[in-house]
């Protein structure tokens, strides 16, 4: 087995998902696709805030829990599903780097649908960030912003060179899936 890691980019119900293997000065381009966060028995789901965004937001908060429960458990057996997977192909995930919306305070957000839309972008993040752990993978979040500027992220050339064995489409989506995956290789 080949050690490896997945990066994940949080979107509104679902991630784009790259998995690397090898090690940050050897890394191999494996395997990316999109990962459902949706529950196919609840459409609701794929945008809880919205479900809820004319409730005060104190409402709002109480009354999705039972959707973002919903969602907290699809997203841990997408990333389960997606670590067997990768086990059939002789990959073993032992990390991933999951990129999505910055942490902020959402109640002085005053348009709910500006509001339903940052909530979800921070959930679905967070989901994947617990779906990691909970997985036993070595996990961490990080945002765009940080992402940007952080030390320690491929070159635009390796960037290329994913895209490359990958094929067309490697939009910015993948290419921030696969620099956190990068990131999480040992």
């Amino acid at each position: 087995m080949i050690a490896g890691a997945v990066g994940l980019r949080a979107k509104t119900g679902r991630a784009i998902a790259v998995v690397l293997s090898g090690s940050r000065q050897e890394a191999r381009f494996v395997w990316r696709g999109e990962v459902s966060l949706v529950d196919p028995a609840d459409a609701a789901t794929g945008e809880p805030y919205h479900q809820v965004m004319e409730l005060p937001w104190n409402e709002a908060m109480v009354a999705v829990q039972p959707l973002v429960a919903a969602i907290e458990k699809v997203a841990r057996a997408a990333v389960r599903n997606l670590i067997a997977e990768m086990k059939r192909h002789g990959v073993t995930i032992r990390a991933a780097g999951i990129v999505g919306s910055t942490q902020r305070s959402l109640d002085r957000i005053g348009n709910y649908h500006i509001r339903a839309h940052a909530a979800e972008g921070i959930l679905f993040r967070r989901v994947l960030e617990v779906a990691g752990a909970s997985n036993r993978l070595e996990c961490f979040g990080i945002s765009e912003a940080e992402l940007e500027s952080a030390v320690s992220r491929p070159a635009d050339a390796t960037l290329k060179e994913f895209g490359r064995v990958a094929g067309a489409p490697w939009r910015s989506d993948e290419r921030l899936a696969a620099s956190v995956a990068w990131m999480a290789l040992d």
